[in-house]
């Protein structure tokens, strides 16, 4: 957990010091427990990055597919380029992960476990490319959620009076 929390932090850090936006996925925290995450590049077309750039990317919705041996990523939304004509593709449509097969295997190999899914926790630049921080998550059930409320409650008031 203190690595991945150290990674989290390594990220935040790049982005600020380049300027280009790393979109957190806050809802995939909290709905699912994260049980471990990888990093993946992500294929796309030169407008589509130039998009992500720019903002207003959506993945909070999204989740990862395996189709004939490949890793896809599935119901991101990337808003159209604005200065972008006809090279503009759909902003929907899934995008490829761009995994070794040792690791496509075995993420295939756990999301087969009961209740084990597979969704993109944060998109950020490393050295001129796009990459996407993906988890293996187990949904929350409601009482989870409501205890990981009322703990952060708890933490907001020590940090209160520490003050």
């Amino acid at each position: 957990m203190a690595k991945s929390k150290q990674s989290r932090i390594a990220v935040k850090e790049q982005a600020k010091k380049h300027n280009e936006p790393a979109i957190d996925n806050r809802r995939a925290r909290h709905e699912y427990h994260i049980l471990d995450s990888l990093e993946a590049g992500l294929a796309l077309t030169g407008t589509e990055v130039k998009s992500i750039r720019a903002g207003g990317v959506s993945i909070s919705e999204a989740y990862a597919r395996f189709r004939d041996g490949e890793a896809w990523l599935m119901s991101v939304h990337i808003p159209p380029y604005k200065q972008g004509s006809f090279s503009n593709v759909d902003p929907n449509r899934p995008r490829k992960l761009l995994l070794h097969k040792d690791q496509i295997a075995d993420l295939q190999s756990r999301v087969k476990e009961k209740g084990l899914t597979i969704v993109p926790l944060r998109m950020y630049f490393t050295r001129g490319k796009v990459k996407v921080q993906l988890g293996v998550a187990r949904g929350k059930k409601m009482w989870d959620k409501r205890a990981d409320v009322a703990k952060r409650e708890v933490e907001r008031e020590i940090a209160r009076n520490v003050r």
